[in-house]
């Protein structure tokens, strides 16, 4: 991979009221889909503008902006040799504050001008500005954030004593774990104006020539900037209160945003010097820890492989042009496909269901949906009504999928429903059009085989929420034609879902993982293990949620019906739970209730369970989970239900929500050396992603 690196390019603009203004431009020389990045040289190219600005006596005042819609997202994580010294570690941070605070020492008034993205360094570059401006939303700066916690990391360069001396805590923990540990979420320019992290918001048109005014009057005295006056100190409920909640995300799991909380809490006593210090031997830890090896990986996998689509066909085969959708089904899953295919794609897409009623709940819940996303301003009121009202149609018959290009069917998992819906349109539809299914279990081949073209059926599998969990499974079965499945892969790129390739087989990928998790869950409980005891155990691993918690997500019924799939192929290793069929048969949405006494296991539930009498540690309850989710894996690849490790990794992350600090699964497994215990071998190899001691 090219390495683009950002150079700050020193202009000089000759204010008639002001005098002479050095502006420093941060720009790597590509478009804005290559960010400008901090690294070393792109650090000593900032050091030898400052040494220029510094000797020049006649410059009267300083701006920092970046590329068109790009300020700056950070260090390139990815240029960190996964096998550094702990010294070369501590270095990374403190040349990163070195160098930054060298604009601190600047005898004249600095203004940072964040035209666009800026994350992680790129935010931090600017908190070393006495002034900063932020182009407004939307069209500026949309993408704003520390997300550092997210990648097993803290701000390094800064943000963690700079937000909190500025803003307060509250903002500190906000931006700087709250944020990260909630799915990654970044703020747009007005949000961080409002926390004060900007001294003005500007309008992206007028944004270079405002923020260059107003630093000529700063400069000439015209204009003071005001600020609220903020204490740093955090109470010690503050403190509780986010130590709690961090607990409540990662379980004890994730080292990092407990570090990111320690260095919030000791700004207010530290100088700037100590908290630096203090920042730089922290960074060190985390990135010679094994977590921060996992988060690069991650990262990797999402950012960088996912957007190559492994699996697609090679890019001479040409995918089909979409102008037409059609879904079939109106209910919760139907309705959340639909509604995203007409914001990606913004053609006609229609819904068919059995009875107006189930259409009319459809439509209104997309409309809903659309009406709060123009609320939020993240669309405008008109394309809301366009989308909702023109775009998205329902039909009680087939007449409106004669000029589909592809439809997806969301219906009851029954292996005859879905032939008959696939035999129906296969009489009404275009040859050409693509006929995808959403099954989570069932055999794709087989849905298709009484079509007179089975080469047009792709399973195209989503993770509910939809809105939420960016993994698009996409299973090939032998008759799947190549022009089908790059269709398939552009589906998912254009609607914006990260997709595997996955082989037709049981259960797939992802819930075949989770079922042998539940599986390993249920073995302990079936033995005699305490219920919440192993919700617990097995939740401070660090997975996004419990069993239980899952189990109710997904739908014990759904859970069974997964089970009773895998047990029909594989009843050695998946036996169907009498206790969670009990839990079916009286009807159970979920395992536990709400006490005053706080949560228990459903006391029914526990009645109809059958349990032996032996006890667990935790730590045996975890061993037990992750050994059988670890020959789960084995298998998976050695049947080549999907091509490599970090194919099993994206779909638990992109589809399950498991953490980045744990590397999906296999980079844990093998850390952990259960890989080698289970499948006599590590799943990466040797070396990989461990810690030199």
């Amino acid at each position: 991979m090219a390495k683009y690196i950002t150079e700050c390019k020193l202009n000089f603009f000759q204010s008639k009221k002001a005098g002479k203004i050095a502006i420093v431009t941060m720009d790597n020389g590509q478009l804005y889909n290559i960010p400008n990045t901090w690294g070393f040289e792109a650090l000593e190219s900032l050091n030898k503008v400052i040494d220029i600005v510094e000797k020049d006596k006649d410059v009267k005042g300083w701006i920092l902006t970046g590329k068109p819609y790009i300020f700056n997202v950070g260090a390139d994580i990815m240029s960190v040799d996964p096998t550094i010294k702990r010294d070369e570690a501590v270095k990374i941070g403190a040349t990163g504050h070195a160098t930054f605070k060298r604009i601190m020492g600047l005898k004249i008034p600095t203004l940072a001008a964040i035209n666009g993205a800026a994350m992680g360094g790129g935010v931090e570059v600017g908190l070393y500005h006495n002034y900063r401006t932020i182009s407004k939303s939307p069209g500026g700066c949309d993408h704003y954030a520390l997300p550092e916690c997210f990648l097993g990391l803290v701000p390094g360069w800064g943000g963690t004593q700079l937000v909190t001396k500025l803003c307060g805590p509250e903002a500190a923990i906000e931006l700087i774990i709250n944020n990260p540990l909630n799915m990654n979420k970044m703020i747009n320019s007005i949000k961080a104006f409002e926390m004060g992290l900007a001294d003005r918001l500007i309008a992206p048109a007028e944004f270079m020539d405002d923020s260059l005014a107003l630093l000529e009057r700063i400069i000439t005295g015209e204009e003071k900037i005001e600020r609220k006056k903020v204490d740093p100190k955090m109470s010690d409920e503050l403190y509780k209160k986010t130590k709690e909640a961090i607990t409540g995300k990662v379980h004890s799991g994730a080292i990092a945003p407990y570090q990111a909380l320690e260095l919030i809490k000791g700004a207010a006593g530290w100088s700037l010097d100590e908290g630096f210090q203090k920042e730089d031997e922290t960074l060190a830890d985390m990135i010679t820890s094994e977590q921060f090896k996992c988060g690069l990986y991650s990262f990797d996998l999402t950012q960088r492989r996912a957007k190559k689509l492994p699996g697609r066909p090679p890019k001479e085969v040409k995918g089909n042009k979409i102008n037409k959708i059609g879904v079939i089904g109106a209910g919760l899953m139907a309705s959340q496909m639909a509604l995203l295919f007409a914001q990606r794609y913004q053609c006609p897409v229609v819904m068919k269901d059995i009875k107006q009623e189930f259409i009319d709940k459809g439509l209104a819940y997309c409309r809903e949906q659309l009406a709060k996303t123009a609320k939020k301003g993240k669309l405008s009121a008109a394309d809301a009504k366009w989308i909702g009202e023109d775009l998205i149609s329902g039909s009680l018959t087939y007449e409106p999928f004669k000029d589909c290009d592809f439809v997806i069917e969301a219906v009851f998992e029954e292996m005859g429903i879905k032939q008959k819906i696939f035999g129906e349109l296969e009489a009404v539809c275009k040859p050409e059009c693509l006929f995808l299914t959403n099954t989570s279990s069932l055999d794709v081949a087989e849905m298709g085989k009484n079509l007179k073209d089975p080469s047009r059926v792709v399973g195209f599998h989503f993770f509910n929420p939809i809105a939420v969990l960016p993994l698009v499974e996409i299973i090939k079965t032998d008759k799947t034609s190549d022009v089908v499945l790059a269709t398939a892969f552009d589906i998912a790129k254009k609607i914006k879902k990260t997709p595997v390739l996955v082989k037709n087989a049981p259960a797939f990928l992802v819930n075949r993982v989770l079922l042998a998790w539940m599986d390993g869950i249920f073995q302990c409980i079936d033995e005699g293990a305490d219920f919440m005891q192993v919700d617990n155990a097995v939740f401070d691993l660090g997975f996004p949620m419990s069993p239980f918690t899952l189990a109710a997500l997904v739908g014990p019924a759904i859970a069974l019906h997964v089970q009773e799939t895998l047990n029909k192929s594989f009843p050695d290793r998946f036996p169907v739970n009498a206790g969670l069929k009990n839990l079916v048969a009286k009807g159970k949405k979920q395992m536990v209730t709400f006490t005053d006494k706080g949560i228990d296991v459903d006391p029914e539930i526990k009645a109809g369970w059958p349990q032996g009498n032996k006890r667990f540690t935790d730590d045996e309850i975890k061993a037990r989970v992750l050994e059988r989710v670890a020959k789960e894996v084995d298998l998976i690849l050695a049947e080549g239900v999907v091509a490599e490790p970090k194919d099993v990794d994206t779909g638990v992350i992109m589809g399950a929500g498991w953490p980045f600090f744990m590397g999906g699964i296999t980079p844990y497994l093998d850390q952990k050396g259960i890989s080698k215990k289970v499948a006599g071998k590590d799943f990466h190899p040797k070396g990989f992603l461990t810690v030199e001691k």
